[in-house]
Parts: structure tokens; sequence; C-alpha cells
């Protein structure tokens, strides 16, 4: 669980959709390589190198007391589960680095700053730890 692109500065409020477009538009921005697909929320668009869940259709791993009964719920049960690693990845990264976690007084600069050292910070532990103690 590693992050790959991170773009700190947006709102919590910000729609997802505009969030992906502005990452997608910068000169150096978001790309997604040919061949692959990232897991999107029902907020992306669905378009050329992401994937979303079919809407309509039970989506969240809580909901599959019965099997899926439609090739769609089968995709959005795998689709939960995999995105269900995207969300451990943030808790994880709130659990190493408890700064991440409460209301910040640091300018809005130096928030940034430090989301992304974060980041890298963890992806480092990642990479270089045999046995990650989180």
């Amino acid at each position: 669980m590693q992050f790959i692109y991170v773009l700190p500065g947006w709102e919590g409020s910000a729609a997802d959709s505009r969030v992906l477009r502005d990452a997608i538009s910068r000169t150096n921005g978001f790309k997604v390589p040919q061949g692959y697909y990232y897991l999107c929320d029902a907020g992306y668009p669905n378009g050329e190198g992401f994937l979303t869940p079919y809407r309509g259709q039970h989506y969240q791993l809580n909901d599959w007391t019965l099997p899926p009964n439609t090739p769609q719920e089968f995709f959005n049960m795998k689709h939960s589960s995999a995105r269900n690693v995207i969300k451990r990845a943030f808790g994880l990264l709130k659990r190493r680095w408890t700064i991440l976690k409460g209301r910040s007084y640091y300018l809005v600069k130096i928030q940034y700053r430090i989301i992304l050292v974060c980041c890298l910070l963890h992806n480092l532990i990642r990479r270089e730890m045999p046995v990650d103690p989180l």
C-alpha cells in the first residue's frame, strides 16, 4: 500500500471529479499508465483508465449477505473489496502520522508540505522495512 500520486490543497468539500480534472490537467499531472486502471468511487467519472462501480447495484461489502446475482453485482463486490485497500492505506497514514488526524493550525503552504512528507515517509517505510510496525 503506497501512494503514487498526492495532490494536497483541495478542500474536503470539493467534488471528486473536479479534483481529478485538476490533477490530470497539470503539467506533471496524474497519468494512468497504458493498460492499467484506477478504482474510483461513484463520485468520479467512469472513463479511460478509471473504473467506477455500477450505479443502482449493491456496493458496500457489508451489503453482501447473499452472493451476487448479476455480473454487475459481482463486479461491485470485487470493486468494493479492492477499494477497501485504499481506505486502509489512508487509515494507516493517519495512525502513523498523528499530525494528520486533527485540525491543523499551520499555514496552508506548510500543511501541503506536511501531507507530502508524510506520504513520502510512509512509502519509504513500506519499501525499506521488511516488517512494517503498523
